[in-house]
């Protein structure tokens, strides 16, 4: 395990120092939204060829990642391409001037690396134990993996054709997946690192690594996902604060009649 954890860190440096160097070229901090997913991608693959496990298991978690990271770096990608730099990082770059090239290393790409390494601790554990192979709980975590993905990239599907509609300019999204949640996408995003954590679990050993979904979804929820975007679009969206009333900030129910 603790090869794993080396070479996920090492793995995962690699990909930050290399990003944030594009961002210094670019003047452009943004494309660490678009590396996020891929990276893990990255040191999925990297665990699956490096790590001696169970084979199946190891290409198991490397396809549920990839396709999770590749499908969410493509459509981030397609979204942000052309669009320059996040106002969040603009911020940033406004307020530390000079330094923010070197700061963003530590308090951007650093920090978001850290995140990254303890997420995919899943993937180590499951990776790192040959013993016992893949069974009914690795059925389970599929199965959980596959809501939560449907959820994201059918959430995320559903708002893109919504702003294609010029008349639904400054309007909220509230059908669909967005009737049942005020954020699938961030549903989905937490439940599917659920069904991979689940996977991992199967080595008996693996049931630590739900400390990776657990700070996903603290994090989606707590820190920079839900809370960042809801005060947003509090100030943007009109009659959002009407939406929020009735339909849940995260899990998806029914919406309450108001």
């Amino acid at each position: 395990m603790t090869e794993a954890m080396l070479v996920a860190a090492i793995t995962i440096s690699c990909v930050m120092v290399a990003t944030w160097l594009v961002s210094l070229v670019l003047k452009n901090a943004s494309i660490i939204d678009i590396v996020w997913g891929l990276g893990f991608v990255i040191t999925s693959w990297v665990l699956a060829v490096t790590i001696d496990g169970d084979s199946t298991r190891q290409l198991l978690l490397a396809v549920m990642v990839g396709l999770w990271g590749l499908r969410l770096g493509g459509y981030l990608a397609k979204r942000n391409i052309g669009h320059g730099e996040d106002w969040r990082y603009k911020a940033m770059r406004k307020k530390k001037g000079a330094r923010f090239g070197l700061i963003s290393l530590v308090t951007v790409f650093g920090l978001q690396g850290v995140l990254m390494w303890i997420v995919s601790l899943p993937v180590m554990f499951g990776n790192s134990d040959a013993t016992p192979g893949v069974g009914p709980l690795a059925v389970i975590g599929v199965m959980v993996w596959a809501v939560g993905l449907s959820f994201e990239a059918i959430g995320d599907w559903q708002l893109v054709q919504f702003k294609k509609d010029p008349n639904n300019a400054g309007k909220v999204m509230q059908t669909g997946l967005w009737s049942l949640t005020r954020h699938p996408n961030y549903f989905g995003d937490a439940l599917l690192w659920w069904g991979i954590g689940i996977v991992g679990a199967e080595t008996g050993s693996g049931v630590i690594g739900f400390i990776g979904p657990v700070v996903m979804t603290v994090f989606l929820l707590r820190v920079s996902g839900v809370p960042m975007l809801e005060r947003s679009l509090m100030k943007r969206r009109e009659g959002y604060a009407e939406y929020a009333a009735r339909t849940s900030s995260f899990i998806p129910r029914p919406p309450k009649r108001i």
